[in-house]
């Protein structure tokens, strides 16, 4: 066999490579709140790693990172970071414990709002979604390039409402900056979809979980929303995943960690621009559900304690119509 023939066979060889195999898919992320952010890249285990873990995105920016094929993980944001004289980031949400820019294989601390991906690897479809299991910190979009070609073939997914605004008191952490899941703040069986709760035929909705799925319907709202949550598409597309994608903020200057700028020393800072913040309608509402007032009384249901709850006569609570007069109510209120 002649050279010329066998360099043909090792091209043909990696072509078909190539071809079964898949090309790498390109993530771009967006920061379109009007504060910096820190996103945060975890592979799964078995995946391979996407570099880099973890970077600065300033507001009105964006930056393209590359995923291997067949890549499996997660990516968020990370919000309110700071790094003091010895060079640790600490950040107020999100945050995945690594001290420094880049999470080097850890996950996000609750409550953080996940994109979540599984792309194909040699043919076949990727799966996606935005998850709120976790809880929440900040609005999240994920768009296959293309556009959609059914309601979950191909379509955006993800959450555009400020869950922060609306979050109930019992759920409400670091200022106002997070969100927390049911199950991150209670540690109930029926919220973590644990024990005997552990299929979907126990684990049903909860009112924290339809609060979350009234303003967010493309997202997952607890750990079996999966028939109208999880989002196909033919692999080989690219993603843009977007912080904040209402907003419309202008790009303004911003110190932190992985900023062009120098780090500050001394002690932690707190660090311009630090908080992103979406944008506000009248009446304090955006269109992307309904706003709860003092929602306390819903811890109440969680933990049995009724006294909190609207008054209903004692009788009602203790009678086995309860839950549907709890649920009625819900409706009224939602």
């Amino acid at each position: 066999m002649g050279i010329a023939t066998r360099v043909c066979f090792v091209v043909l060889a990696l072509i078909c490579t190539f071809l079964r195999e898949g090309r790498a898919a390109t993530f771009t992320f967006v920061n379109r709140c009007t504060g910096t952010v820190w996103p945060g890249i975890q592979s799964n285990a078995g995946s391979s790693r996407m570099d880099p873990t973890g970077f600065v995105l300033p507001p009105g920016t964006s930056r393209a990172v590359q995923a291997p094929s067949g890549w499996s993980g997660r990516a968020w944001a990370r919000t309110g970071c700071v790094q003091d004289a010895t060079g640790k980031v600490v950040c107020a949400t999100g945050d995945c414990g690594s001290g420094s820019l880049e999470c080097n294989g850890q996950n996000a601390a609750t409550p953080a709002t996940l994109a979540e991906f599984t792309l194909a690897a040699g043919g076949g479809d990727d799966f996606y979604d935005v998850s709120l299991v976790d809880g929440y910190n900040l609005p999240i979009l994920v768009e296959p390039a293309g556009g959609a070609t059914g309601a979950t073939t191909c379509a955006a997914a993800g959450c555009s409402a400020d869950l922060n605004e609306r979050c109930p008191a019992e759920l409400r952490t670091e200022g106002g900056a997070g969100c927390r899941s049911a199950c991150d703040a209670f540690g109930k069986p029926e919220y973590c979809c644990s024990g005997a709760y552990a299929n979907p035929s126990t684990c049903r909705p909860t009112a924290y979980s339809q609060l979350f799925k009234s303003a967010c319907p493309k997202s997952y709202s607890y750990a079996y929303d999966d028939p109208t949550s999880t989002f196909t598409c033919a692999g080989g597309r690219d993603y843009t995943i977007t912080f904040c994608p209402v907003a419309t903020p202008s790009v303004k200057s911003s110190s932190g960690p992985g900023a062009t700028t120098a780090a500050p020393t001394g002690p932690t800072p707190t660090l311009p621009g630090a908080t992103p913040q979406m944008p506000r309608s009248a009446g304090g509402q955006d269109g992307q559900g309904v706003m709860l007032g003092d929602n306390s009384w819903l811890a109440s249901l969680a933990t049995g304690d009724a006294s909190s709850a609207p008054s209903l006569p004692p009788a009602l609570w203790a009678s086995p119509l309860a839950p549907l007069l709890l649920g009625g109510l819900l409706l009224v209120v939602l």
